[in-house]
């Protein structure tokens, strides 16, 4: 089994190489973003929770997120290896992360975090927010507090495994392919 933490700001372009990854490499995708919109749609009391707490730009409790990835995983558990996208965002969950894949005899086996800058970053998610329906892709203020708490919080998840030999830094910014050819020879080179 391959395991695949894709990593990298909002707006970063992980939800594009995500589709990429998963048709060359057939991981299962867990993205805890895709998740909680369900659950949003669905109306139910933790997609009530989740919207409140993402309209702000604020990141859903750990626990709510282990949740869902533990139920997930269990579930697929012939699966060839996860791409987890969003997840995980803080050292705990990653720690969390790595208790859940060891208690199955499995492991992280690489971390790719795509590199953008910040005012490309605001103006992908502004414009984004123009045909995604995100409310959280529409307000620039609230675009870049989520920025602000991704690099307060979410980058010591990379330091994380850093100390571990598994992650790679690819460049954001450049045409799509480019970005996906990068990415696979990282890949294949931790396969």
């Amino acid at each position: 089994m391959f395991n695949l933490i894709l990593f990298g700001p909002p707006g970063s372009g992980k939800g594009t190489q995500s589709e990429k990854i998963i048709a060359k490499y057939n991981l299962l995708h867990l993205s805890t973003g895709d998740l909680l919109r369900a659950q949003i749609s669905a109306g139910t009391p933790l997609g009530l929770e989740a919207k409140s707490i993402m309209e702000k730009g604020q990141l859903v409790p750990d626990n709510v997120v282990i949740g869902m990835i533990n139920d997930v995983m269990a579930y697929n558990k012939d699966a060839q290896g996860f791409l987890f996208d969003g997840f995980p965002r803080t050292v705990a969950q990653a720690e969390a992360l790595d208790q859940l894949l060891k208690e199955n005899g499995e492991k992280v086996n690489l971390m790719i975090s795509l590199k953008v800058d910040e005012e490309e970053l605001v103006k992908r998610l502004l414009n984004r927010g123009l045909t995604s329906g995100r409310p959280d892709d529409r307000n620039e203020e609230v675009v870049r507090y989520r920025i602000k708490e991704y690099n307060n919080k979410t980058t010591a998840v990379a330091d994380y495994y850093k100390q571990f030999g598994k992650v790679d830094e690819i460049v954001g910014i450049g045409s799509i392919e480019e970005i996906f050819d990068n990415i696979g020879k990282s890949i294949e080179s931790h396969q």
